[in-house]
Parts: structure tokens; sequence; C-alpha cells
């Protein structure tokens, strides 16, 4: 499904690695060509709600996250040389669902069977090479364990209670190939909302563990994750004893309880009175690089609310910012070296019946073929409890799998 997806100058590939949820319907997703697309430059959540409306139709894309800078009275003035806009839909030609061993097959002029044996006569085209890319950091360590020293100094003034701050790693002048790149990602650290998305020549390679937003029907879901612990992948007692000690981190908890509250304020925007609920608390999952600590918050829609009103209450994630949420956006503008784009945003689908589902991107390898840009960020939580040397130590951990992938 990937290799004939990618055969499209605009595709989007959605892969669950059979992790089994009571909130997943399908293990992959995948749309490719683009029939009708949606990217207005400006003022882009005031004329989606009529393009989706007119569209009734499977639409892929993402919103990035400078999204905010219509959300809330923002700017954004870093360097961004990926350069993802910041909201992009597209209404594909061809939509792949596969659910067990069915694969459902939707097309709109293309003869669905056609489409099968397009698939099924394509070898998985690999290769053996090898590459080592060399990885520069925007930000050095000394300068960061500052940032952070200061980010701590807000805290304490009441300016904000937590801050996401991110950092940039990347190369220049690099050419990879993009498919291949993204096989070996998923294929060290498969996650749950992993996904492929090509956008002619920009390149989102993601192996997120994090869901942004979920709407069935009236009932939408958030799953933010605060609370990262490394694995030991040689000792299966000493790495129970690491899932135990991230269950019991009054660190984490705290991070953790403070975007909760920051995601509850925001469904309550638009969620009937008392429909909002934490369904599940500092729930600790185990994925390939890392154990994480997710909570569950959901609640029941309002009448007539609209998708984009949905995305202005909610938008960006609170785990990738921090609370209160506008302060920190400009503290982030203010101390990070880097436009995140579509970094700290999310990928994902509205499905014809208008209900939705979006990943946070994080844990991502950014690509811009076109002038041989590569870039992955990485972030973490700041506390005024926070040790400096140690979040520097978990933004290498969290990036562990992109590393091994580059190197």
């Amino acid at each position: 499904m990937l290799n004939w997806a990618n055969r499209f100058n605009i595709c989007c590939f959605l892969d669950n690695h059979q992790y089994h949820s009571q909130h997943q319907a399908v293990e992959c997703l995948a749309a490719a060509g683009a029939v009708n697309i949606f990217s207005p430059g400006e003022n882009a959540l005031s004329q989606l709600d009529a393009f989706s409306n007119t569209h009734h139709d499977w639409l892929f894309g993402h919103f990035g996250y400078d999204l905010k800078n219509e959300t809330a009275p923002l700017h954004s003035q870093h360097e961004d040389r990926i350069g993802f806009p910041d909201v992009f839909f597209f209404q594909p030609e061809t939509v792949l669902q596969l659910k067990d061993d069915t694969l459902t097959i939707s097309c709109l002029e293309k003869d669905p069977a056609a489409v099968y044996q397009e698939i099924s006569s394509l070898s998985i085209t690999g290769t053996d090479e090898s590459w080592a890319i060399p990885i520069r950091q925007k930000i050095p360590r000394s300068d960061y364990i500052a940032t952070v020293e200061k980010l701590r100094d807000h805290i304490l003034r009441g300016d904000c209670y937590e801050i996401n701050f991110c950092q940039e790693f990347f190369a220049e002048d690099v050419e990879v190939d993009a498919l291949q790149v993204y096989r070996r990602l998923t294929a060290i650290s498969p996650n749950p909302f992993s996904c492929f998305y090509k956008l002619n020549n920009r390149y989102v390679l993601c192996a997120s563990p994090e869901r942004y937003l979920q709407k069935k029907g009236n009932h939408i879901l958030s799953q933010p994750i605060k609370g990262t612990f490394k694995r030991n992948a040689l000792d299966a007692a000493a790495d129970a004893a690491l899932k135990q000690q991230l269950q019991q981190s009054e660190k984490d908890k705290s991070e953790n309880v403070m975007v909760v509250d920051l995601v509850r304020n925001d469904l309550s925007r638009i969620c009937e009175e008392g429909s909002v609920k934490v369904d599940e608390l500092f729930g600790v999952y185990s994925f390939p690089q890392v154990h994480q600590m997710i909570s569950t918050v959901s609640g029941d829609l309002k009448p007539g609310i609209t998708l984009s009103k949905i995305i202005t209450a909610t938008f960006p994630m609170g785990s990738m910012t921090g609370a209160p949420k506008r302060r920190v956006m400009e503290l982030i503008e203010q101390y990070e070296k880097t436009k995140r784009g579509i970094y700290s945003g999310a990928v994902g689908y509205i499905s014809p019946g208008k209900d939705f589902d979006f990943n946070v991107v994080i844990r991502s390898i950014l690509y811009n073929a076109a002038n041989r840009y590569l870039s992955y960020l990485v972030g973490g939580g700041i506390t005024f409890y926070s040790d400096p040397g140690k979040e520097y130590e978990e933004c290498l951990l969290k990036a562990e799998a992109i590393r091994k992938v580059l190197s």
C-alpha cells in the first residue's frame, strides 16, 4: 500500500502498527492522488468549514503549529526551511482501508479492482544502502541548559506553570530516500500514530505515539502524553522497574495532570456542560524505545459546533505548549530558535461522515527534497522542578530512534 501510494505527488499513509485500542478502527489508512486541495494561506479556519461541507468525502491533511497565529493574537518570526503550509487538506482520488484481513478500496475514477492488482503486483523495493548523515544542533547543550533556567525563572514569577521547550537537530545538503527512512524509523520504533505524509517535495516521516483529537459522532477524545522513561531491552525485570518508577514519579504526574487540566479546559469550551471527563489518568504504556504516561480526556460536543470551532478551541495540543497556553506560546516564540512548522501540529483525516482523527507530529523526521534540508525537533515539559541536564538527556532519549536511523 505504501509503495503504491508513494508514486503520487501527494499522499498520506497512516499506520497503527497493530496496537489494539478501543479507539482504533482500522490498521492502516492510505490516501493517494489529490482531486481537490485546500491550502488558503491566510484565514484558513474561516474557510475550512466551507471546504469540508462542500466535499462530502474523505479529506486528509494537516494543521501546522503556526496555525496558532489565527487562533490567538500571536506571530512567528523564526526560519522554517521545511516549508509545509499552516493548513493543507486534499480530497484523494483513492482511499485504502486495511482492517484485519480486509482491504477496502474506494476510488473516484479508477477501478478498485485495477488498483488492487497494481498494489499486489508491486514488489517491496528496498535497499541495504547505509548512510551517516552529519546532524547538527541548533541550540548547544550549554545554551539549552541556560534557557531552561530562564524558563524556570518565568515559572517562579508566575508567568506560567509548565512550558514545552523544543530544540532542532538538522542536516543541510543531504539527499535521502524518504520511503526507506520511514521504513527504518518505524522498524525501530513502530508507534500507533505513525504516518508517511508527502506533499510534493516535502515529507513527514513520523513515528508518533500521541493522539491529538478524535471525533466519533458528537463524542470527542484527546490523549495527551507527559512523562517519559527509557526502556531496558536487555533486562525484563529492570524494564518493569523503570515502568513502575514512571508510574510513581511525582514530577511526571504533576506535568501530566497540568496538561490534563489544560485539555479539559479546552474541551469544556466546545462540549456540553458536565460531559468533559478524564477517562484515564496516568496510564503508563510501553513503546519500543520508551515508557510513556498517557491520559485520556473526552466530552460530548454541543450542538452546532463546527470543525473550525473545535480546532480553534483545542489547537495546538496542550502537551506541546504548556499552561497557560497563550502565554507559553509567547515564551516559546521568544526562546526557541526554529519555527516549528508542521512539528507539534497534527496529521490525520476527516471521514465522509465528518468524524476525524489526528495525531501529534512528534518523533518525526522532516525533509524537504527540493532544498535538501532535513530536520527533527525534540521537546520536553519544563516545570519549576525540572533539572536542566536531565531535561536535555530526555530530549536525546526521545530522539534515539531517529538518531539510529540517520546514523
